[in-house]
């Protein structure tokens, strides 16, 4: 998988240590914004980079790290085709992808310590997206994007983006 990825100063020692462990693992991995360890920053500036890299095709999904993760999920869910989800564990990383189909995953630095943050990127990287009744809530989300009535959805638009070949299939999270 082609993943973008970048933090802002709270979370910039961290993206070093993912990045390393990723390609490691056989991932091609970016990083359009560089931070310095102790430069103050904006982080709505790179989660732009990011969430650009992803929908223009560069990457086929985003890492971004911030004190919360929440601060960079707003800033990443204002670029049209984004879905961005702060993650506090690994349930969540594998459920943001298998039906929400989160293209983006925002992490607390603060939130959580170097191995469980590695342990949570790696279940939504291996995690699918399970389409059916959750394609037509995704489609759903779309249209609300596009600034019309959800209610007028009934069949799924879109089929699934990003993903990767791993199957979820250890999961240890029951479909709803």
């Amino acid at each position: 998988m082609k993943i973008a990825m970048a933090a802002d100063h709270r979370g910039a020692k961290m993206i070093h240590q993912l990045a390393g462990s990723l390609r490691g693992d056989g991932h091609e991995v970016l990083v359009p914004f560089e931070m310095g360890l102790t430069q103050s920053c904006d982080y709505p500036d790179i989660a732009y980079q990011v969430t650009k890299s992803v929908m223009d095709g560069e990457a086929d999904g985003g890492v971004l790290i911030c004190g919360t993760g929440i601060g960079m999920s707003m800033a990443a869910n204002k670029v049209k085709g984004i879905r961005a989800a702060v993650v506090h564990d690994q349930i969540g990383a594998e459920i943001c992808k298998r039906h929400n189909n989160a293209n983006v995953l925002c992490i607390g630095a603060d939130m959580m310590g170097d191995h469980e943050m590695l342990g949570i990127v790696n279940k939504w990287i291996g995690a699918t997206f399970e389409g059916g009744r959750h394609a037509r809530r995704v489609a759903k989300i779309d249209a609300i994007e596009r600034g019309e009535d959800p209610q007028t959805i009934n069949e799924p638009m879109n089929e699934p983006m990003n993903e990767t070949s791993n199957e979820a299939s250890n999961s240890s999270v029951e479909s709803k």
